[in-house]
Formats: structure tokens, sequence, C-alpha cells
């Protein structure tokens, strides 16, 4: 009897919308989905490995503080002669690249100037009611902008500047345990020029790189090799070593400069900011890295002072809280701090470094 009693309650369960007694259908319940909160990523210690024997630690103390338990990595260079003053995280700073995002428009605006396919104040259509100049993309990183320049150049000019800037090889002098970024062997298969052009697909680019590339447009056009002084003894015969002069157009790095700094007067990287007397330029990048299944958040830049002048990359990893925005404010709070120290003044001058010994990181000399 009791087997007669169960057979009907199976059936309703199996088959919700049976009728009922009273003529009724009965309708499914849906199960309550559970959400649960992403968690924040766990802090990282950036420094561990690290080796700062021969580094500025004024600057790496600022630069440790600002990036704090983020992942990521944070490279500042003197700009008038290639020479790193610090690398937090040095591993991965060294590593083979990473998609740099939107500082591809660097490359592409450069490009595009010394091609004469746009000139910085020419107005470009980038739909039916908008015209942008290249201030105001730059500024506001529009990629429907530098797809259209992508495409006026086509991928045989990309590629050309972008190996003259320093993209596929070695930014450093025997820099022990660097390896190269690379550049893409054709075009992007889906997306056009755009993807290329405007978010760096099929780039891999490290962050000495980019400090190269942001060093050459600070000192006005100059890429310098960059050296990486591992101890006192380095430090004391370190001799700056030039790679190659630019081959641009004759206002192209004045006219990107303009852009890089409207984007911390009023765009992506307003965060940057903390001082009109010591201005910031630099241009953002947010992307999705998925050879590395990771959000990425780059800034690179220099500021403009009356003396000591310093090119500053942040690239930062994780998830959707990682953001362009987000490495600007790490690289504004290291201007800033070393700033309230008097590093920018030219009376004073920044205090003669320590040196202190450490366990190498990443491989011997």
């Amino acid at each position: 009897m009791k087997g007669y009693l169960f057979a009907p309650l199976v059936l309703v369960c199996l088959l919700p919308n049976l009728p009922s007694a009273a003529g009724q259908t009965r309708k499914a319940v849906p199960a309550r989905k559970t959400v649960r909160k992403a968690r924040p990523a766990p802090p990282v210690d950036p420094t561990e490995g690290d080796n700062v024997d021969g580094e500025d630690l004024t600057i790496r103390r600022a630069a440790v503080a600002a990036l704090g338990g983020r992942n990521g990595s944070v490279v500042v260079a003197d700009p008038s002669d290639g020479r790193v003053l610090s690398i937090v995280n040095q591993k991965l700073a060294l590593k083979s690249g990473f998609i740099p995002c939107s500082t591809i428009k660097l490359v592409t605006s450069l490009a595009a100037l010394s091609e004469h396919v746009v000139e910085r104040d020419s107005p470009v259509r980038i739909s039916r009611y908008l015209t942008l100049d290249m201030d105001t993309a730059i500024a506001h990183s529009n990629n429907e902008y530098f797809g259209v320049l992508g495409q006026r150049l086509g991928f045989d000019n990309v590629l050309r500047y972008a190996k003259m800037l320093g993209l596929g090889e070695k930014a450093g002098l025997d820099i022990p345990g660097e390896e190269p970024g690379s550049v893409p062997d054709g075009p992007p298969k889906y997306g056009g020029m755009v993807l290329e052009t405007a978010y760096g697909e099929g780039f891999l680019v490290t962050p000495l790189e980019l400090t190269a590339l942001l060093s050459a447009i600070a000192n006005g056009g100059t890429l310098y090799y960059l050296q990486y002084p591992r101890d006192q003894a380095d430090g004391a015969s370190f001799t700056p070593q030039v790679k190659r002069p630019l081959e641009l157009a004759p206002n192209g790095i004045a006219d990107v400069r303009i852009g890089m700094r409207a984007a911390v007067d009023y765009g992506t990287a307003k965060s940057a900011a903390y001082d009109p007397s010591e201005p910031i330029l630099g241009k953002t990048g947010t992307c999705t890295d998925f050879r590395v299944a990771s959000h990425m958040g780059w800034f690179g830049s220099f500021n403009e002072v009356s003396a000591h002048q310093l090119v500053v990359v942040v690239m930062l990893m994780g998830t959707r809280n990682v953001s362009g925005g987000v490495a600007a404010s790490v690289a504004g709070a290291i201007y800033r701090n070393l700033s309230e120290q008097r590093y920018f003044a030219a009376e004073t001058g920044p205090p003669m470094p320590e040196i202190i010994t450490t366990r190498p990181c990443c491989g011997g000399r």
C-alpha cells in the first residue's frame, strides 16, 4: 500500500506541469541560485626575490609603498641616459612580455604622424556624428580613432615603427634574466587592424620595453639601451649607450606629448595628477591578456620637472579591479611621494642612493 502512495508523489515531482486535483496546473518553482561574491585577490609580496644592490633606494621605497600588495611591477628610469633606478618585482618585469593594451596607441600615433596619414589637429570621423582629433583620442583612449589610423597605415607600417621604437627586442644591455617581447607576423585574423593598433593584439611588450619607449618620447627621440646597475661598482662605471635615434616626423613626439598631457589632465590617467607645477604625461592601457588569463592595467609615464626627470612604468595583473586608471594612481603616488621629499627640486637634488646587499632574484651576472 505504501508503494501505491509513493508513486504519484514521484510523478508530481518529476512532472511539475501535471494538472492538480482542482484542475489547476502546477508550475515549476525555479531553484534558488547561490550568489557568491568574488573574493578580492589576496595580497602578494611583489618585492620577493628582488636584488636591490645599486638601486636608488629613495625611489624604490616610494615604488614599493605605492604598489603595496598588488600583483604587478614598477620600473623607474632616467630618460636622459637610460639608467634604470629601480625595478620592483624583477621576476615579472623581466619576463617575455604581455599584451600592451592601449599603450600601443603611442606607437600608432607616432607612426601615423610620421607617415602623414593624419595631423594632430585633423578631425577624424569615427561615426556618423562624431569626429575626434589626436589630442582628444589619446586623452580618452578612443579605440575607433586608432582603428581608423591602423587601417590607413596598414600592417607593414605599424610593424616597422613598432620595431624602430624597440618592441620585439631586449630593451636592456646585458640585464641578467631579461627576455624580449615579440611582435606579430601578420595582421589579426579577426577584428581587423583596430585590434592591433588600439588594443595591441599580437604584441607582447615587457615593462622594460615600454620604459625604453617612454624614455625616448621624454628625451625627444633617442632610444637608449636600458642599463641596470647591479652593485656599487656598476653604478660608478655607468656610461650611457645609445641604441639608435628615432626617425620620426619632426613634430611627431611633440604632438603626441600634448595628448599624453591631456590624458593626465582630464582623461583616462587623471588619477596620476597631483601638482600642476610638476605635470605628468602618460598613457593608460586596460584589457585582458587571455594568454595568462589575467586583466591587465598599464601606465607608461614621465614627468616634466626642473630636475631629475623620471620615467615610471606600472604594470598590474589581476581581476576586474585592475585597470590603467589604477596603474596611473600607483604612478601618481610614486611621483607625489618623491615630490614631498623634494626629489625634483633643483636646488637640493636627490640623496645619494644607499647600497645594500641582497640575494639576486634572476640569475647571476
